[in-house]
């Protein structure tokens, strides 16, 4: 099943179009005969990447770009590795923050190269070069985007989606989006951005975890007309088969080099607030997101020491040791469901406020409005500032349920 998202007059949003797969026959095949391959039918997630028997011909005698990253993988083997190997005419990569090999630190300067196990040229879409020019992509058919996000707003590759979408809109390019699991997909929390605050780290009036799949935020960025002058990409989303918004997904590849782990990925969204603060959040560690401290902070037995690493060259406190908070200690179910919390930069905000410039600004940024940092600084707890972003939640999730192409989680 593809989704299709086309402008019609009658403002429909959009349109699910079955077809037969000549892998449903082969796995058809495979669930009579065998039965542990029933149970993988019935359990294991396809992500819209491995079904290449379904979009491969329609990329065939094609002109293609593709937008990836290291996550770009079907099995182990990177897409566009199996896209030359299967004769796809694949011309050159868009590459996010990160780069094409994920390797690069968080805002590090990309710039345009050459994958030397590809031999691809790589387009970096990151820096001062966000969105794709027409010189880009003049010849280009057909973009395909496969990415895995997070589904966090500051999480950059969703902004990177939007540039793309944008540029292929305004050139008429078909766009290609395969879809992956989100692993915070199981919750929406947190405040809708204002769009007064919009940028690259956030540039839609969403909740801070917004609890939808790359393919499905694409879907809501088109008809929302989020795209400048409200212009519309032809789209299409290859979603995964047997993903629900309840299902527990832990990635094959770590997303960025920050993110190694899924205890990370789901403390990103609270921890990552601390990226707008004084506060270290373990990059440069082993353990990066998932600790939290600073020089000055209480001593509570928990230290650690910021080195320069591959992805974090230059973290902050570097060299210095750090007294802070393990979250390694707490049982991952824990974490998961506590989902966003408030907890720990309110409570390092109680203890190191009279510290001068606990806050920067690109706190405003990442949190999309001015009111968080306000009702931190009142002294408002957890609970009280939840409440005032509930509403905001509520008409949130009925617009969301729009674009879902899976079972939701409530």
């Amino acid at each position: 099943m593809f989704a299709i998202s086309t402008l019609k007059q009658n403002t429909q949003y959009i349109k699910l179009l079955t077809i037969k797969s000549i892998v449903f026959i082969a796995f058809m095949f495979c669930f009579l005969q065998n039965a542990n391959c029933q149970a993988y039918l019935a359990n294991e997630i396809i992500v819209g990447a491995e079904q290449t028997e379904s979009y491969f011909p329609l990329l065939r005698a094609k002109k293609v770009a593709l937008a990836a990253n290291q996550t770009s993988v079907v099995k182990k083997e990177h897409l566009a590795d199996l896209m030359l190997a299967n004769g796809i005419e694949l011309q050159f990569v868009f590459s996010p923050e990160h780069g094409f090999r994920g390797k690069a630190d968080a805002g590090q300067k990309i710039v345009d190269s050459k994958d030397p196990i590809s031999g691809l040229r790589i387009v970096s879409l990151y820096g001062k070069h966000k969105k794709p020019t027409p010189e880009d992509l003049k010849g280009i058919e057909i973009v395909v985007f496969d990415i895995q996000d997070v589904g966090v707003r500051f999480y950059t590759y969703i902004s990177t989606l939007h540039y793309i979408m944008e540029a292929c809109a305004e050139n008429h390019i078909l766009l290609m989006v395969l879809d992956r699991p989100n692993p915070n997909g199981f919750y929406v929390d947190g405040p809708v951005l204002d769009t007064s605050a919009s940028s690259f780290v956030g540039m839609h009036p969403v909740p801070l975890v917004h609890g939808m799949t790359i393919g499905e935020y694409a879907l809501m960025i088109n008809e929302e007309q989020w795209l400048a002058n409200k212009i519309h990409c032809d789209l299409m989303v290859v979603p995964c088969k047997n993903y629900s918004h309840s299902t527990l997904y832990e990635l094959p590849v770590k997303p960025s080099p920050n993110l190694p782990n899924i205890r990370s990925i789901y403390l990103y969204p609270s921890l990552g607030l601390f990226e707008g603060t004084f506060m270290s959040v373990g990059r440069g560690t082993e353990f990066p997101f998932q600790v939290y401290g600073h020089p000055d902070y209480k001593k509570n037995g928990f230290k650690f020491t910021p080195q320069s690493v591959s992805g974090a060259q230059y973290p902050k406190f570097k060299d210095k040791i750090c007294y802070g908070k393990n979250l390694q200690e707490i049982p991952l179910s824990q974490i998961r469901k506590a989902g966003f919390t408030l907890e720990y930069i309110i409570e390092t905000y109680k203890t190191m406020h009279k510290v001068p410039d606990y806050f920067n600004s690109f706190f405003y940024r990442l949190v999309g409005s001015k009111a968080l940092q306000q009702q931190i600084e009142k002294g408002m707890s957890e609970e009280e500032i939840k409440a005032t972003w509930q509403n905001d939640i509520i008409k949130f999730k009925q617009k969301r349920k729009l674009y879902l192409l899976y079972p939701d989680f409530e």
